[in-house]
């Protein structure tokens, strides 16, 4: 049950910096981690949410890098720390879930970065023949099959695929969800449902795919496979709909083709450092943009409205949900 409260605002210890967050960002991991299951579960109190952005106001013993009054987005901010989820007007994260905010790029991108954006920022970088780091042209030549294309990391992936340089096909349900992975940046959408879905993506990719990012690993097994070339990647960072995934082993074997299973919660401080770095650097070059006109709707929530926030992100709304914790502050 989510309830307001107040809390003492505490010192940041060493490692910490104490964030006054403006706009907090919901994801299907804080419902599910207050329902007690998925990778950020907890019990007892708890404060949610695990992304954000606000302005540093506190800086503990040994941080460098951050200053009183710097721009910054957050990232599982509470994982592992039931305090210090970001649906509060003051949260104290670890330094290293914190990454500048640059000052062109909005609070509620800030926000919406974190789980979605670095998940795509992984998927886009396990590939054995790819890039370990995102920038214009790394991905030069790649082709990027996106599964799920109007959800948020699927969001995330299309732009920042995009960004680097690569090809981009997008599989959605229906016209809705086509409409919004084109305003993402696709350049090609097709419908999963469509029992020819694997020959229009040939069509497209006549060689074949290089990475797919894959919501649906399960339900979508068969297209993925169906779709890809020797030594290409299958990253898959969800299971939607829980059906179990079959593997053509002959054919899987004979191509080298990879299944590369992603968690950012567990993936190393290597890959995080790198996620942010690029992140932010997609960001500041308008890459990352969030809106009905960028194939993300916003969903507006005040901060005593956190419950109905999460009931939308369970209940699928199709967009980003923010949580408005600060209002007062400027967004620029």
């Amino acid at each position: 049950m989510l309830e307001l409260s107040e809390r003492e605002i505490l010192e940041p210890g060493p490692g910490e910096v104490r964030v006054r967050v403006v706009v907090s960002g919901v994801n299907p991991t804080d419902w599910k981690a207050r329902h007690g299951s998925g990778s950020a579960a907890t019990t007892g109190e708890t404060v949610p949410d695990q992304d954000g952005a606000g302005v540093v106001d506190a800086v503990g013993e040994g941080v460098t890098g951050f200053a009183v009054g710097d721009r910054v987005w957050l990232a599982i901010s509470g994982w592992k720390r039931p305090a210090s989820g970001t649906a509060q007007e003051v949260t104290i994260t670890l330094a290293e879930r914190a990454f500048p905010l640059p000052d062109e790029v909005s609070f509620d991108v800030g926000a919406s970065l974190g789980v979605p954006a670095v998940t795509a920022h992984r998927a886009l970088t396990v590939s054995e023949d790819g890039p370990a780091r995102l920038h214009p042209g790394a991905l030069d030549g790649k082709t990027v099959l996106v599964a799920g294309g109007a959800g948020a990391v699927g969001h995330a992936a299309i732009q920042l695929a995009r960004w680097a340089g690569a090809t981009v096909i997008a599989t959605v349900s229906g016209a809705a969800k086509a409409e919004l992975a084109t305003a993402a940046g696709a350049h090609h959408v097709v419908r999963y449902r469509d029992a020819d879905a694997a020959e229009q993506v040939r069509a497209i990719a006549p060689d074949g795919v290089d990475i797919v990012v894959e919501v649906a690993a399960g339900a979508n097994a068969e297209l993925d496979q169906a779709v890809t070339h020797a030594r290409s990647t299958i990253a898959s960072y969800g299971n939607d709909g829980g059906a179990p995934i079959t593997i053509d082993f002959g054919r899987a074997i004979s191509l080298n083709l990879r299944y590369q299973f992603v968690l950012i919660y567990t993936m190393g401080a290597d890959a995080w450092a790198a996620a942010g770095a690029d992140v932010t650097a997609a960001a500041r070059d308008g890459a990352l943009a969030i809106g009905a006109q960028a194939g993300l709707p916003l969903h507006r929530f005040a901060l005593e409205q956190t419950a109905a926030a999460h009931d939308a992100v369970e209940e699928g709304v199709v967009g980003k949900v923010l949580i408005d914790v600060a209002p007062h502050i400027p967004r620029t």
